[in-house]
């Protein structure tokens, strides 16, 4: 009988897995496309709820079209890929081919809503956009000279741009960020602003590129809601990560220009060690110190009127960079102290530097030495958006 029972019970599982399983597997396609159906559908109303949007609606075919079937590829990153292409105009642009956004695609959303209704001659311009389900892409300007990094980490190996030159193109960063956050009707902060996301056209006036993160909100908000950190380390701003420094706001941005802005006066990135100093020292306390000591800033061969640009914006840099965003001035008023003499200048205090005067404590809080300040990373600022954290994307920066 037990025999019989279980010559009974086998087929009866071999029929139940064979049942089965195409019923499971057929629920889990169900609840993935409606997903997808969902976001596709957020992004869908989106569009046609603004549909006064200047940029114009590709279809995926005029992409390929546009793009030669992707035949050009200038760059790749953690949001996919942009290609060189070409309008029926003959007007060069640059296409980004986005991988299939996540968070009901919010990252899309962004940078069409937000590069939209800009129309500023130092922010990059949007020309259209696709989108048909997972195919999503944005067509922007071609920029010939591709985008800063390539041009103020070179000088030791030589790089057409000079003291006057680089000067210029920081003052067109700026105001391209003061408009985002004073010209416009919505409050634009950006949230990823470095050396990769400013972009240079055929005369290398600088442009504001990669809006992902981006965030609109009024401009009569001191604050916004920021849920997680967003940037890029290096260039991020402190309060983004330590939550006790107080309310996210347009300081988060000016944070990162100052980053931005105290490289293109060093032509080192912030985080290399200084050669006459310990491997620990790095330049922005290096360089505070020699100016609070009336020293000069060692340049090779340069002009005394390359050493007055470059003090003037290593000491603006600073103002920008100090830990608490109270004590950051707003972007109209870099740009005022950019347009002075370096001598009229005040030198700001030593800015906090967490990487060598922040440490842990037992207890999992973090001590400022000699600041008398502590404070605890909120959870979520740790779990950092999208692949922006580390500095490997191409894209349309790279173009």
């Amino acid at each position: 009988m037990e025999m019989i029972s279980l010559y009974g019970t086998v087929p009866f599982i071999v029929v139940k897995f064979i049942l089965g399983a195409p019923c499971v597997m057929t629920l889990l396609i169900h609840k993935w496309r409606r997903r997808h159906l969902a976001m596709d559908q957020n992004i869908e109303e989106f569009l046609q709820s603004n549909n006064n949007f200047l940029p114009i609606r590709y279809s995926y075919s005029d992409i390929k079209k546009i793009t030669s079937r992707l035949k050009d590829k200038l760059g790749e990153g953690g949001y996919g890929s942009v290609f060189k292409g070409r309008l029926r105009s003959g007007r060069e642009v640059a296409v980004k081919i986005l991988k299939k956004g996540k968070a009901n695609g919010q990252d899309f959303i962004s940078e069409v809503a937000t590069i939209g209704r800009i129309h500023h001659v130092n922010v990059v311009g949007l020309i259209g956009y696709c989108f048909e389900g997972s195919k999503q892409a944005l067509v922007y300007d071609f920029m010939h000279n591709g985008s800063l990094d390539k041009h103020i980490f070179s000088r030791a190996e030589g790089t057409s741009l000079d003291c006057k030159e680089v000067y210029e193109i920081a003052l067109g960063v700026a105001r391209g960020i003061e408009y985002l956050h004073r010209g416009c009707d919505m409050q634009i902060l950006h949230f990823d602003i470095k050396p990769h996301n400013i972009l240079l056209d055929r005369d290398f006036n600088p442009k504001v590129s990669d809006f992902g993160l981006a965030k609109l909100y009024p401009t009569n908000y001191n604050t916004v809601s920021v849920t997680a950190a967003r940037g890029t380390l290096g260039y991020m701003a402190p309060e983004l990560v330590y939550r006790d420094l107080g309310g996210v706001s347009y300081k988060a941005d000016v944070y990162s220009f100052g980053k931005l802005l105290m490289e293109m006066a060093s032509g080192r990135k912030n985080w290399d060690a200084v050669v006459e100093c310990s491997s620990r020292t790095y330049f922005p306390l290096w360089v505070h110190d020699q100016l609070s000591e009336g020293l000069d800033i060692p340049l090779e061969q340069a002009r005394e009127e390359d050493r007055r640009i470059v003090k003037k914006m290593i000491i603006v840099a600073l103002w920008c960079i100090q830990w608490s965003p109270g004590d950051r001035p707003s972007m109209r008023k870099v740009l005022e102290m950019l347009e002075r003499e370096a001598d009229d200048l005040q030198l700001p205090p030593k800015p906090l530097f967490y990487p060598t005067e922040v440490s842990t404590r037992d207890d999992g809080t973090w001590t400022g030495e000699g600041n008398g300040m502590t404070s605890t990373p909120s959870t979520s600022a740790m779990t950092y958006e999208d692949s922006h954290l580390e500095d490997t994307s191409t894209g349309i920066a790279q173009v």
